[in-house]
């Protein structure tokens, strides 16, 4: 039952960007809406984010891309090289932080990033860290204060991600 707000906020993006968007960055973006919701339903359950649905996130971007390649092969080409970009971006700095923080960050999450990435690209990608990141940080400060968690506890940092998704896709 928890899924049931999916259809909901998948036909809030849609109706408020379809007139400003071409079908095949709508479908891009109705299928990162559809698989980020997933992974912040599950991070906050499981407080992981399965591979699985990571390589769900991969097969679907590339069933989406192999016919943009045939269609449009110039506008494909460039939009692969956007969303390589973004893959490494998202998964090069995730990366970093989880190596840094000593796994203060979880290894789904670096991984949720890339993929995200690919649907993103670099200038969605890094408004939508950001903004998830501070969403997340103010969270985590907001709970520490309110003595619900101490400074060792995790939060799951994927839903936080989600909402700078979303804000990020509304505004682009």
């Amino acid at each position: 039952m928890p899924y049931i707000g999916l259809p909901i906020i998948a036909a809030a993006l849609l109706i408020i960007r379809l007139e400003h968007m071409e079908p095949f960055v709508t479908l891009i973006s109705e299928t990162l809406v559809i698989f980020g919701y997933i992974a912040a339903v599950i991070d906050i359950k499981a407080k992981r984010i399965p591979n699985m649905l990571i390589l769900a996130m991969l097969a679907a971007w590339i069933l989406i891309m192999a016919p943009k390649l045939i269609v449009d092969t110039d506008a494909a080409v460039a939009l692969l090289m956007d969303s390589m970009f973004g893959f490494l971006l998202g998964g090069g700095m995730f990366l970093l932080v989880y190596i840094i923080s000593r796994k203060g960050l979880g290894g789904g999450d670096v991984k949720f990033m890339a993929a995200a990435g690919l649907y993103l690209g670099p200038r969605g990608l890094l408004p939508a860290m950001l903004c998830g990141t501070i969403l997340a940080g103010l969270a985590g400060l907001t709970l520490i204060l309110l003595n619900k968690i101490n400074r060792k506890d995790t939060i799951p940092l994927a839903p936080f991600l989600y909402i700078g998704m979303l804000l990020t896709m509304l505004v682009m």
